[in-house]
């Protein structure tokens, strides 16, 4: 006999919706998420589609209606529960629009747990549309199937960030001046966690100083070459989710 095919199907679109869902739950989207099922996807009465709502975890669901304008999809079961990342915080300097975009979406891809936007003296940009922001956070967590979305904060200033820091909480400087190599010291430093990041001009000699004064920071090192901002972000959130985080 043949097999019978998996339901729903590796294929099925996914999307993040408001919560709590709960199987019997009748989802009726409209707006773009109504277009991109109907009208890119093309999905039809019986079709399956895959909803997490940031809460309960991820649901299997069925069309019970695709319109031009509107879908109505039937919950029907769960998938998977609603996941916890590592305590893992990104505080990156404020970039570019496009390479700040690409930090938001890596950094969801690779499991970061919280993004805080900082502002420094040499930051090109000064604002960031958080709705966007979110758009870009959701978009990621669609695509890499993540049932978590991770919280993005406003923007804050450097020396505001520095005050208010907690005292459980490790702070990875990459410090263009060098430190200790990454590895070693995120593996020397298991617990809660954040990796702190320049803009395109760097730091400045002040603001390394009052990050070197903070009891909690650890220079590191993310090896011999000048990194981009968005490159050091990345490749430092990376090399953190494969030494404590949950790649291993």
């Amino acid at each position: 006999m043949p097999a019978t095919p998996a339901w729903p199907p590796k294929s099925a679109p996914r999307l993040f919706v408001p919560g709590p869902l709960a199987a019997g739950t009748v989802v009726n989207l409209d707006g773009p998420q109504a277009h991109y099922l109907s009208r890119v996807m093309r999905v039809g009465e019986g079709d399956a589609v895959v909803l997490c709502d940031d809460a309960t975890g991820e649901w299997a669901a069925r069309v019970a209606s695709a319109g031009k304008r509107d879908v109505v999809l039937t919950v029907e079961e769960l998938l998977r529960p609603h996941g916890q990342v590592p305590d893992f915080t990104l505080c990156a300097a404020l970039l570019k629009k496009d390479r700040f975009d690409l930090v938001l979406e890596k950094a969801c891809e690779l499991g970061v747990r919280k993004i805080q936007p900082v502002l420094t003296r040499r930051c090109v940009a000064d604002k960031l549309n958080l709705e966007r922001a979110r758009s870009i956070l959701v978009e990621a967590a669609e695509q890499c199937a993540r049932t978590a979305l991770p919280e993005i904060a406003a923007p804050v200033k450097l020396d505001t960030l520095l005050k208010g820091w907690d005292t459980d909480r490790a702070l990875f400087f990459a410090d263009e001046a060098g430190g200790d190599a990454a590895a070693p010291a995120f593996s020397a430093n298991p617990g809660p966690a954040a990796l702190l990041t320049g803009p395109e001009g760097g730091f400045d000699d002040s603001e390394r100083d009052a990050i070197r004064a903070l009891a909690q920071t650890r220079r590191i090192s993310l090896g011999p070459r000048i990194l981009r901002g968005e490159t050091a972000a990345i490749s430092g959130a990376a090399l953190w989710m494969g030494v404590n985080g949950d790649w291993k």
